[in-house]
């Protein structure tokens, strides 16, 4: 599903424009962004937990040349589903 279609399901649901449901969305993401910034984890009750991850430096190989490499140590993001969402899916 693409952004496009997510903001026409919104549309649909609540009676806003395309627009405003576009807006609705970003401001929504804006929050998960904004929450993982300052507090590294966002928890939305029955749909899952977003959380920061801190992945150490580590050595790999490029696979094209075949020379070690060295990857630095970056934060990533992952998402745990809740409950509800996992017993909607099945």
């Amino acid at each position: 599903m693409t952004k496009a279609q997510l903001i026409e399901i919104i549309a649909a649901k609540t009676g806003f424009s395309k627009a405003d449901a576009g807006r609705a969305l970003d401001a929504v993401l804006e929050g998960i962004e904004t929450g993982l910034k300052k507090e590294g984890k966002v928890a939305l009750v029955g749909f899952g937990t977003f959380a920061t991850k801190t992945r150490a430096a580590r050595n790999g190989i490029n696979p094209l040349t075949k020379q070690p490499i060295s990857i630095a140590a970056k934060t990533v993001v992952s998402f745990k589903a809740g409950s509800k969402l996992k017993d909607s899916v099945n």
